[in-house]
């Protein structure tokens, strides 16, 4: 807004103010009187012009934006931990209790049991906050001496962590909340309700499901992909528990039965013929190519929850696996064995399966 107020040109209304009987050449009184205060005046343009955007969400960022989302009730969402399964065995190779509170290593992660789910199965929650520990699987060291353990295993992801909400993302909300007024249980309240519920990435809303005062909320993991049964079960209990249904117990109003359910995924398998550039063999493109496609993929499942169903286009794939190094054209392409795209349902999403790669 104020670029155009810089050094030389304050510092040449200055001068002009001055009469012209004056010596105003550089290095004369009056010029190195009004040169410093030009400069400052410039400087305070500046931060006049930072002020400026970060007084609108739009510009503003960090703590700014967060302070001007916080005066419509829309607040960042902070880091979460990540919860996971831990399966524990003997030396018998048979299921294993340890006790509420023991604590695991894997890697440079922490982990501690915060309750059972079943025999020698564990809920296991991460001690760092974000994604982070939703990454590392396998073998875990107790960090304390748990007599009769032999072996701990890191599996599933429950209940996926998520890092501090990003200024993008944050600002897309504050728009939603504001502009989709949340109101007594529709689409916009069950969204915004949902949305903000540790570990879920996007829901979908189906509204009078199965007649009236029937909804159905369908979710994927922040993750972005299928979310565990735990996670489907919580979100059900915090917005309509099963055993109350439709009294109000939950975020839903009094009167709605509403019914959570996981998006389903869909295996995707391709298969493709390349033809590689001089000096390059196959073996230098496989895992880049299915890298490739699995990013392509992604981006399909984040943009599930705007999308009435998602489509897999094969074209779509070939410029991704144009995108690869080393290769030269790509033809052939097929998806689950046929060269049309792929139409998935409203509330499926696609997991990549095997990558056949021809050269």
């Amino acid at each position: 807004m104020y670029e155009s107020q810089n050094e030389q040109t304050i510092l040449n209304r200055m001068l002009a103010r001055v009469p012209d009987n004056v010596d105003k050449r550089p290095g004369s009184v009056i010029y190195d009187a009004l040169a410093p205060a030009a400069a400052e005046l410039a400087q305070m343009y500046v931060e006049l012009d930072l002020n400026y955007n970060i007084s609108f969400a739009d510009t503003a960022s960090g703590e700014y934006l967060a302070r001007r989302t916080a005066e419509f009730g829309v607040t960042r969402e902070p880091a979460t931990k990540a919860r996971r399964k831990g399966q524990f065995y003997n030396a018998a190779n048979a299921p294993f209790d340890i006790p509420i509170g023991s604590r695991f290593s894997i890697e440079n992660l922490n982990y501690i049991a915060i309750n059972k789910i079943s025999t020698g199965v564990f809920t296991m929650e991460c001690e760092q906050v974000g994604i982070v520990g939703n990454q590392k699987f396998g073998a875990m060291l107790p960090i304390d001496y748990i007599a009769g353990l032999s072996r701990a295993e890191l599996t599933d992801v429950l209940v996926p962590g998520e890092d501090a909400e990003s200024d993008d993302a944050l600002r897309v909300r504050y728009y939603e909340e504001v502009n989709r007024p949340a109101f007594g249980g529709n689409v916009a309240d069950y969204k915004q309700k949902i949305n903000a519920m540790s570990g879920v990435g996007a829901t979908k809303i189906f509204p009078v499901w199965q007649g009236g005062g029937t909804a159905k909320g369908t979710i994927i993991a922040s993750d972005w992909t299928v979310p565990s049964s735990q996670l489907v079960s919580e979100v059900q209990t915090a917005v309509d528990p099963t055993v109350n249904s439709g009294l109000g117990i939950g975020t839903a109003p009094i009167g709605h039965v509403v019914t959570i359910a996981g998006v389903q995924g869909v295996t995707i398998n391709v298969e493709t013929t390349v033809t590689l550039a001089s000096g390059t063999v196959l073996g230098q493109v496989q895992t880049p190519i299915e890298e490739a496609i699995e990013a392509y993929l992604l981006t399909l499942r984040q943009d599930w929850a705007n999308q009435p169903q998602l489509v897999i286009r094969i074209a779509f794939i070939d410029a991704s696996i144009l995108m690869v190094p080393g290769i030269a054209d790509v033809n052939g392409t097929q998806i689950n064995g046929s060269t049309a795209n792929l139409t998935l349902g409203a509330e499926q999403i696609p997991v990549l399966g095997t990558v056949t790669v021809h050269a």
